[in-house]
């Protein structure tokens, strides 16, 4: 399975492949499993349908690595205007943003300022999530959160469990006491760098999560999310937070739209927080086949989908 997994994600930055893959009606009925729409009204409506089951959603706008600094001021006005419109429908909803697509590459500088133009827009109350991208932009990425995060302390920051770093960068960050969500990681990286099995990766999550739920506990995190759908690494966090006496109030579970929905659910009615991260936008293809590396059940739906009517 690891064989497969480095080929979906080579498959992932090909463009080639990307110019081509929404041409196939069978890609697009698959990728409908995961995304509610291209529009951002789609995702207002699936979040409005996730909050009847006590569901939070959390938006993102598909795409990466502009190249020109206009497009990172059009995302930035985007989502100031998405903002304006999840406060307009009443939803808890909150948003999680690429910096790539907020001038990262082409300037700190820049990038800093659009992210705080963004989390002023935002409810206080709220967190403003900040994606982490492959393993060459972790420092940077870092960087423009501790900026971020002096002035703006419900902002929050998502750390990946296959990188080797991923222990350090935490507990480094304890002093500013961050919002953080940790995930697997879900981009191709070379072995110097990231855990290659998912034994030793689910093991890292674990620990990390251990010590995240501490954190949180003794208020050196300000809030805590993991985004999984490894319902057995969920138990073992649900556990750990029973075992040392935490509400189940701690426990923050964030799963991608159209995945898990029967835990997605039962999770909520049992008084854990549960969040789903609902993606748009029309450069899905990458995204797309990286949630296709990171389970194998989703590309059997994808080949189902070969044979549907």
């Amino acid at each position: 399975m690891s064989v497969l997994r480095s080929l979906l994600l080579a498959a992932s930055q090909n463009r080639w492949l990307r110019d081509r893959a929404s041409k196939y009606k069978f890609v697009r009925r698959s990728v409908a499993r995961f995304m509610p729409g291209e529009e951002v009204e789609d995702a207002i409506a699936a979040a409005k349908a996730l909050e009847a089951k006590r569901i939070a959603g959390i938006f993102t706008r598909l795409g990466e690595n502009i190249t020109v600094i206009r497009e990172a001021d059009e995302v930035t006005q985007h989502y100031v205007d998405v903002l304006n419109k999840i406060r307009q429908a009443g939803l808890r909803a909150e948003i999680s943003v690429k910096l790539t697509q907020l001038g990262l590459d082409q300037s700190v500088e820049l990038c800093v300022a659009n992210v705080k133009q963004i989390v002023q827009a935002e409810d206080p109350a709220k967190t403003v999530w900040i994606d982490m991208e492959a393993s060459n932009y972790v420092d940077a990425t870092l960087d423009v959160y501790r900026k971020v995060l002096t002035h703006f302390p419900r902002t929050g920051i998502c750390l990946q469990a296959y990188l080797f770093r991923t222990k350090k960068d935490l507990e480094a960050l304890f002093a500013m006491k961050p919002s953080v969500r940790l995930v697997k990681g879900a981009y191709k990286e070379p072995p110097e760098v990231a855990y290659p099995g998912k034994k030793d990766v689910d093991e890292n999550y674990f620990a990390l999560g251990q010590e995240m739920l501490r954190a949180q506990s003794d208020s050196r995190m300000t809030r805590v999310a993991f985004g999984t759908h490894d319902t057995p690494l969920i138990q073992r966090l649900a556990d750990f937070a029973a075992k040392e006496e935490m509400p189940k109030s701690t426990l923050e579970i964030q799963m991608l739209y159209g995945i898990q929905r029967a835990e997605q659910e039962r999770l909520a009615a049992e008084g854990y927080r549960s969040g789903v991260l609902v993606a748009y936008g029309s450069y899905w293809y990458p995204w797309f086949v990286r949630r296709l590396a990171e389970r194998p059940a989703n590309l059997w739906f994808m080949l189902k989908n070969i044979f549907a009517a």
